[in-house]
C-alpha cells in the first residue's frame, strides 16, 4: 500500500491569547547610505580592538569543550574597574551581573521581582522594549505620562506608586527617545517616593503574626497593614531601575545613579556595551545593585548563560577601552553640533546627553521620515507624534543627514 508522504492536517496550535495580532519588536533594517536610526556607535572597531578580541576569544576555544565560568568572574571585575574609571564610584565584583545584552538584564530582573498579579510602570515617552518585557514576564504594564518638555512629573509619578503600587519602575536616564537625563535630586526625590510603594506582602512577618494571635502591643507600624485574608502584611519597596544604556554620552556635571547605589538598597542600574563601546553585535549588558538583588537574579538565571565567547570578547574589549572613550568624546560633540544645526534650520529639540537627538515638531513626520529615506538616510520615526529621532553618525553623515534634511521642505508645527 502507497504511504502518504506529505498528508494535510489541521492542527490548532496552542497560541497564547495574549499575543494575538502583536507583531516583534525591529526598527527597520534596510540598506541604505546612511544608518542613523538605532543609536548604534557609527565607527567600526580599530585594527588594535579586533586583534585584541581576537586573541581573547582564540584562547577561549581551546577550552570550548567545557562548560563556561557561569558567574563569568573575571568579566565582573574587568566591568567593576570598568566602572570606577568612568563614574568614580568602586562597585565590588559580586554587585555586578551581566546576561546577553540589556534585554536579558531586563528579563531577569521581571523574572525575579514582577510577574503575575505584580505591576511595572514606566513614564511616557520611554524605551518602545519596556512594555514588551512585562507582557513576556506575566506581569501588568502601566504606563504614566511625562511632562511636555519631556521632564518627570512628580505628581503624577506619585499617583501611579499610590493606585498601582509597582513592584518595579523603569526610568531610563537618559531617557530613549528623548535623550533627556535625571538630575540627582530628581533621583533621590525617586528613591525616597519607592520605599514603601510596591506591593504588599506576607513573608517574613511570622514574629508580627503571633504578636497579633496573642493581641501584644507592638510599635512596629507594619502589623496595621493586612491583606486579603486579614494577615499582617508589609508595603514592600519599588524596585527602582535606572537604564543607563547611554550614560557614557552624558554631559559633565550629569550624575550617574551610580552614585547612590550604597544609600538605596532598592535601586538597580543597567548599562551595556552596544553603545559606547561600538559593540552592538556582542550583546552584552550589565547592572549594578546590592547584594541581596544579584542573589534573587542568580535564582532566575539559566545556568551558563553566558557562552565563553561572549566573556572573552568583552573582557578585551573592555581592556581597549581608552581609544573608545576617546571615541565616545567626539561622538558628545558631534551630538552638540548636530543639535545646533537642527536648532538653526528652525527645530525643537529636546536636550540630549545620549548619542541621538530628538528634533521636531514636524507636520506630518512620516512624510519627513519617507523624504530622508528616499535620499538616502534612514532616521527613526519614534516617540511623540511630530518629532523625529536621528543617531549621531560619522561628521560625513551628520552632514548627509542635514542635506537631506534641507531638501525635504519640512513643514513645521
Amino acid at each position: 500500500m502507497e504511504q502518504e508522504t506529505n498528508p494535510t492536517r489541521d492542527v490548532f496550535l496552542p497560541f497564547r491569547a495574549d499575543l494575538r495580532g502583536q507583531s516583534p519588536y525591529g526598527a527597520p533594517q534596510l540598506d541604505v547610505p546612511v544608518r542613523l536610526n538605532v543609536n548604534e556607535n557609527p565607527y567600526s572597531p580599530s585594527s588594535d580592538l579586533c586583534e585584541a578580541i581576537s586573541a581573547s576569544v582564540t584562547a577561549a576555544i581551546k577550552d570550548l569543550n567545557r562548560y563556561p565560568d557561569r558567574d563569568f568572574s573575571k568579566l565582573r571585575c574587568d566591568l567593576s574597574d570598568y566602572l570606577a574609571e568612568e563614574s568614580g564610584v568602586r562597585i565590588a565584583p559580586d554587585l555586578v551581573w551581566a546576561a546577553n545584552g540589556s534585554n536579558e538584564i531586563m528579563m531577569h530582573i521581571l523574572q525575579a521581582f514582577a510577574g503575575p498579579q505584580r505591576v511595572v510602570a514606566s513614564f511616557l515617552p520611554s524605551y518602545s522594549m519596556y512594555p514588551e518585557y512585562v507582557r513576556d514576564s506575566f506581569s501588568t504594564w502601566v504606563a504614566g505620562t511625562r511632562k511636555p518638555d519631556f521632564s518627570l512629573d512628580f505628581d503624577e509619578i506619585r499617583r501611579v506608586l499610590d493606585v498601582h503600587h509597582p513592584s518595579v519602575v523603569f526610568l531610563a536616564s537618559p531617557n530613549n527617545p528623548t535623550g533627556t537625563a535625571l538630575s540627582e535630586a530628581e533621583l533621590r526625590e525617586i528613591l525616597e517616593l519607592t520605599r514603601e510603594s510596591g506591593p504588599l506582602m506576607t513573608a517574613d512577618v511570622p514574629a508580627r503574626r503571633a504578636a497579633t494571635r496573642d493581641n501584644a502591643v507592638t510599635r512596629d507600624t507594619d502589623v496595621c497593614v493586612t491583606d486579603d485574608d486579614g494577615v499582617p502584611a508589609r508595603r514592600t519597596a519599588t524596585i527602582v531601575v535606572v537604564d543607563e544604556a547611554y550614560a557614557e554620552f552624558r554631559r559633565a556635571g550629569v550624575p550617574s545613579a551610580l552614585e547612590l547605589l550604597e544609600r538605596y538598597e532598592h535601586l538597580i542600574v543597567t548599562r551595556t556595551m552596544s553603545k559606547a563601546f561600538g559593540a552592538a553585535g556582542l550583546r552584552l549588558g550589565y547592572m549594578v545593585a546590592a547584594k541581596s538583588i544579584i542573589e534573587q537574579i542568580m535564582l532566575v538565571r539559566l545556568p551558563y548563560h553566558l557562552s565563553a565567547i561572549t566573556q572573552a570578547a568583552a573582557s578585551a574589549a573592555l581592556a581597549n577601552r581608552s581609544a573608545l572613550m576617546e571615541q565616545v568624546a567626539q561622538i558628545r560633540a558631534d551630538r552638540d553640533s548636530l543639535a545646533h544645526s537642527l536648532q538653526e534650520m528652525g527645530f525643537e529639540i529636546a536636550l540630549s546627553d545620549a548619542n541621538f537627538v530628538l528634533f521636531g515638531k514636524i507636520a506630518n513626520r512620516h512624510q519627513t521620515w519617507q523624504d530622508l529615506l528616499n535620499e538616502g538616510v534612514l532616521i527613526r520615526e519614534v516617540g511623540p507624534d511630530g518629532w523625529l529621532r536621528v543617531s549621531v553618525g560619522t561628521p560625513a553623515e551628520n552632514e548627509r543627514f542635514l542635506s537631506a534634511l534641507h531638501k525635504a521642505h519640512v513643514d513645521h508645527m
